[in-house]
């Protein structure tokens, strides 16, 4: 594979810094676009010298072109996730989703030097299919344009239409994937892993008891199929790389769970005994996600982590996160 010059935008959050890590371990040269309103460079402090950050935010042109200049290859992951987001600040998350596609496209359909474009879309397009495993050729959704919710899923399908349909240049390679619930040390705070392990490490106080009570939000039967990072970015990878000019790829793992089974495997790992709460489901939530990811097999893709491997190391960076906290709270 010829080594490219990468732009990563968004590359300081969870899923883009993976993805440097993995451009690098294929030797490319990495260029990091971020104002690390969501990430954070500690997501980078072991590469930064073997990286180029340039910070700035993805909704000033200047900026962009900026950091798009003299790239050969730009993956676009700079956007504002995290569900509680979605509701508390649909606005910003409209804001960054839709004003920094319209730059980065801009700034990359004036750069001859980019031969590749590669967009981040997400599984919340497919809100409530009725296939699952989900395939790519099934119509995005939008239920309920009042729910604030949608502010992410209607800014990633306005992305693929703007990928396939606004940004315009003759030999230029766009490949959109669709990442399912990747999970991993240090994926922030706003998903539903790290907040069930906050909710454990609360309920048995900081681990000091061996049984609690918990409360999931919804009947508990919601299933989602999670991927640990190093797959997702090894499918991503595949994807920008081998992928076909022009296609869509599901990036995830087939194997469901619910999120009542995810807090017993997640107690299970932790040694303690939980007793589990339901609560009325959020507004717009969807009670199946699992992707169909033939079409990245086809290209080589063998996800390597389950998730009783996976949530090995995530639950234990987790818990010395709690714990570190609540032992300084103490102080």
């Amino acid at each position: 594979m010829p080594k490219s010059k990468v732009l990563v935008t968004g590359g300081s959050g969870f899923i883009g810094s993976g993805l440097v890590r993995g451009l690098l371990a294929q030797g490319h040269h990495v260029r990091v676009f971020d104002n690390n309103s969501r990430g954070t460079l500690e997501n980078l402090h072991d590469i930064l010298d073997q990286i180029e950050f340039v910070e700035g935010d993805i909704r000033h042109p200047e900026a962009v072109d900026a950091a798009v200049a003299g790239m050969e290859v730009v993956f676009h992951l700079a956007f504002i996730n995290g569900t509680q987001y979605f509701y508390q600040y649909p606005k910003l998350v409209l804001d960054v989703g839709i004003r920094g596609h319209l730059n980065i496209s801009d700034s990359v359909a004036k750069t001859d030097s980019v031969h590749t474009f590669v967009f981040a879309s997400s599984s919340e397009i497919y809100q409530s299919p009725n296939i699952i495993p989900t395939p790519e050729n099934i119509s995005g959704s939008i239920p309920d344009i009042s729910n604030p919710r949608y502010s992410y899923a209607g800014s990633k399908l306005l992305g693929e239409i703007l990928t396939s349909h606004y940004l315009e240049r003759e030999g230029l390679k766009k490949i959109i994937f669709r990442p399912h619930n990747i999970y991993g040390p240090a994926m922030g705070f706003k998903h539903v892993i790290p907040q069930l392990a906050k909710k454990i490490v609360d309920a048995t106080q900081g681990f000091t008891q061996n049984a609690g009570s918990i409360t999931l939000q919804g009947d508990g039967l919601e299933t989602r199929a999670f991927c640990y990072i190093e797959d997702a970015v090894a499918g991503t990878l595949l994807a920008a790389f081998q992928g076909e000019a022009g296609q869509t790829y599901n990036v995830g793992r087939e194997d469901e769970i619910s999120m009542a089974d995810l807090a017993r495997a997640m107690a299970g790992i932790y040694g303690v005994q939980l007793t589990l709460k339901t609560s009325p489901k959020a507004p717009g939530g969807t009670p199946r996600r699992c992707p169909d990811v033939a079409k990245l097999r086809a290209l080589g893709y063998t996800p390597r982590v389950s998730l009783k491997e996976g949530l090995q190391p995530t639950l234990s960076w987790y818990k010395n996160y709690y714990l570190r906290n609540l032992k300084n709270e103490a102080l």
